[in-house]
Formats: structure tokens, C-alpha cells, sequence
């Protein structure tokens, strides 16, 4: 059956009045209200001041690191990774052919020469860490050490 409005309302009013108005609690409620208000202290110093303290060792944290990712963190070193990689190359390759032996008497004389040349480009590259032409050569030189390596213990007529 479908309720219109004024239906609804009428059955509402009429089950308001016919309603008991002289129900009684349960339980005694007045005596809850009094035991929450009796118990209720104001709370503890240390609980206001902990999130205080939480909140500003947050931001102090938040601060260094700002201040240590932007100011104090210096630029990267390209040269100083350039030759990391290619020291940890070599060294490998020196490894892998240490007891093989090589083609040619005077290979170290030329390592040495591409060693002097690689530290003459690294002392110009402490003044100019960002100067792309002296990182390219540098790259080059390490190259060409790599390759003579190779080359002495290795050459190509031997992998045919």
C-alpha cells in the first residue's frame, strides 16, 4: 500500500499520542552522567607537551635535510666517476690476462704514456670539473688503455 503525505503525517500524529509517555530508563542514567563528569581531569602536562615536542623535532629533521640536500651536498664529480669505471675495467682486465703473455715487450711503456696523459687531464679537470672536452678526452685515453690491453693479450686474429 502506497502512503501519501498527509496519510503519513496522521499515522505519525497518531502514534505520538497514543504514545507512553511515562517510560522509565532501564538503568539509572543520571548516575553514568555524574561518574563521567566526576572523572573527567584535565589531562596531563605531558600529554600537551608531546606533540609539541614531536611536531618541532619533525620540522628541525625536515630543515637538516633541506638544508643538507640543496646547500651543503656538493655538485657530483663526472671525472671522478668516469674513472672509477674504467680503473675497476682495467684492473679487471689486468687480472683476466695476468698470466697470459703478451705480444709485445714495450705494451707497459705505453700504458705508462696513457697513464701520464690521463692524470695530466684529471690535474687541468680539478680547476674545470664540468669542462666536456677534457671529460671526453679523458674517456678517450682510458679507452685507448683499455684497448691496448686487449690488444697485447688478445688480438683479433686469435678469436677467428
Amino acid at each position: 500500500m502506497k502512503m501519501n503525505k498527509p496519510n503519513f503525517d496522521d499515522y505519525l500524529n497518531e502514534s505520538l499520542n497514543t504514545l507512553n509517555k511515562e517510560i522509565p530508563p532501564k538503568k539509572g542514567l543520571w548516575t553514568g552522567v555524574e561518574r563521567a563528569i566526576a572523572n573527567n581531569k584535565p589531562t596531563s602536562k605531558n600529554a600537551v607537551i608531546w606533540p609539541k615536542i614531536t611536531a618541532i623535532a619533525a620540522c628541525t629533521v625536515a630543515g637538516l635535510i633541506a638544508i643538507n640536500t640543496f646547500v651543503i651536498t656538493p655538485e657530483p664529480q663526472p671525472a671522478l666517476a668516469i674513472s672509477d669505471y674504467f680503473s675497476a675495467q682495467k684492473n679487471s682486465l689486468l687480472v683476466e690476462y695476468k698470466n697470459e703473455e703478451a705480444l709485445t715487450t714495450n705494451w707497459q711503456t705505453q700504458l705508462q704514456e696513457l697513464e701520464e696523459a690521463e692524470q695530466a687531464i684529471k690535474q687541468v679537470l680539478e680547476s674545470e670539473p664540468q669542462n666536456q672536452a677534457l671529460l671526453t678526452m679523458l674517456a678517450q685515453i682510458y679507452q685507448q688503455q683499455l684497448d691496448l690491453i686487449n690488444k697485447v693479450h688478445a688480438p683479433r686474429w686469435q678469436h677467428i
